[in-house]
């Protein structure tokens, strides 16, 4: 058991946010600035390898209308020109030159810059990281030329005719906020970002105090640690907390069931998508325990789920899957019905959900199956440790590095009445959004003028 230091100096004191963590797996090894980063290292000798991550609480979240899509933005120009490094020439050259690979990801509720270089080169790597991170420029030209990067995100996304079934039902999801769970952001506001915009972005989050920096491979963590603070501890900090100066809007509770119809010419059969409001990790972290495990009976072949819809042949998919999240995690039904049988389908899809909190709706056989294949893929994805530090950074921004490191343990605790209370909560009668995607030749085929009407009659 590994306790975490406090924090104890000065105003930060008062705007650093609180770690409770209380314990930590051997080869984790977390200590926090004076300036208020975190650093953790996750020791594994088995490659000469060092993957070095800054995490920052940015995404999605942190988004109005008029910056909708700007953490995505950031997340390209991050490696681009900075103060140290003054052109795309330069960074890139120094990159080859330390042998670096690099990359980042946006998401709802954190963004994150990775590279992976030799054990060898780890003080130089965590000095590109220093500078990429405290120094950028955001060249308008850089930004202008980074366009048709983002354009093509875009249309890979749009290739796909269930990214428009989802962005529709995230606007009825999450109403005025849609641009708080809109990570891929507006095309327009990416396109038409100004350098004065991207400063407002990097003022208001990209500080010390909401950050990690966390360093995992062939590494020794007082090694690391004497490193941090010589690389990142005059790193100033903000002085204030992010998300008190700027607080994430609550996303008010659906009050009805919604219907939609999405068309699309791409649309090659009917797809179904329910979606409804779930737990947080601010509110009710037990509950996100639950509806994994319940997600993962409900995905098992022998589940009263998949047997009453997929093997009857009223459906050729069902999934149900729940996003944990910080602010208001989304839980889905995904149904790919049989063409012939949508409303049959349908009907038999609420029959199932009117039973989820039966006594007997699953077995203990299946209880336990899904814990222990949790706890499989949790083991698998710690296989490769320039991978898992993602999945680390990913729940320190929604909601604690001990959630993660206990979550096993936590999984194990979900019991028969936890699932029962997770479904009455958060689905059964609960209000939801409840969409289609169809070609406009389906649609005049099946004569689907209102969503509700169709399903319900």
């Amino acid at each position: 058991m590994k306790k975490l230091k406090s924090l104890t100096l000065g105003l930060f004191l008062a705007t650093a946010p609180i770690i409770a963590q209380q314990k930590l797996p051997d080869n984790f090894h977390f200590e926090t600035l004076t300036n208020g980063l975190q650093v953790l290292t996750i020791e594994d000798n088995t490659v000469p390898l060092a993957t070095i991550e800054i995490t920052v609480r940015n995404g999605g979240y942190t988004e109005s209308p008029e910056y909708d899509g700007l953490s995505h933005l950031y997340e390209h120009m991050f490696f681009k020109a900075n103060k140290d490094l003054p052109s795309q020439e330069a960074f890139l050259e120094r990159t080859k030159e330390l042998g670096i690979v690099f990359n980042g990801t946006t998401s709802g509720e954190r963004v994150n810059y990775f590279v992976t270089l030799s054990n060898l080169k780890l003080a130089q790597g965590m000095a590109f990281m220093n500078s990429a991170i405290r120094y950028p420029l955001f060249d308008e030209q850089e930004m202008k030329n980074e366009n048709p990067v983002v354009d093509g995100e875009f249309q890979r996304a749009e290739s796909n005719p269930v990214f428009f079934l989802l962005q529709d039902s995230d606007k009825k999801m999450w109403g005025d906020l849609y641009s708080r769970k809109n990570v891929i952001g507006d095309h327009d506001v990416i396109l038409t970002a100004t350098t004065e915009k991207m400063k407002t972005v990097q003022g208001k989050y990209y500080h010390p105090n909401n950050s990690i920096l966390v360093v995992a491979g062939d590494v020794q963590h007082e090694d690391v640690l004497a490193k941090a603070k010589a690389i990142f501890g005059d790193w100033q900090p903000s002085g204030f907390d992010p998300f008190e100066k700027y607080p994430i809007p609550e996303f008010a509770p659906l009050k009805e069931t919604t219907y939609y119809i999405t068309e699309n010419e791409n649309a090659r059969t009917p797809i179904v998508l329910m979606r409804y409001h779930g737990p947080d990790t601010r509110k009710d972290i037990p509950s996100t325990y639950a509806a994994d495990v319940f997600s993962f009976i409900l995905s098992q072949r022998s589940s009263q789920l998949q047997q009453n819809l997929v093997e009857s042949g009223l459906a050729m998919n069902v999934n149900v899957g729940y996003a944990t999240n910080k602010y208001v995690g989304p839980i889905h039904v995904f149904m790919v019905p049989n063409p012939e049988k949508i409303t049959e389908a349908y009907a038999a899809l609420q029959a199932e959900i009117d039973r989820w909190d039966s006594d007997d709706y699953f077995t203990d056989e299946q209880l336990a199956t899904a814990k222990n294949m949790l706890a499989i893929d949790d083991a698998y994805s710690k296989e490769k440790t320039s991978a898992f530090i993602h999945t680390v950074t990913y729940w320190w921004a929604s909601a604690s590095i001990d959630y993660y490191t206990s979550y096993v343990e936590n999984l194990n605790k979900v019991t028969r009445e936890d699932i029962k209370k997770y479904v009455n909560t958060y689905i059964k009668n609960q209000p939801h959004v409840t969409g289609i995607l169809v070609s406009p030749q389906m649609k005049e085929d099946l004569k689907i003028n209102s969503l509700e009407t169709y399903l319900n009659n």
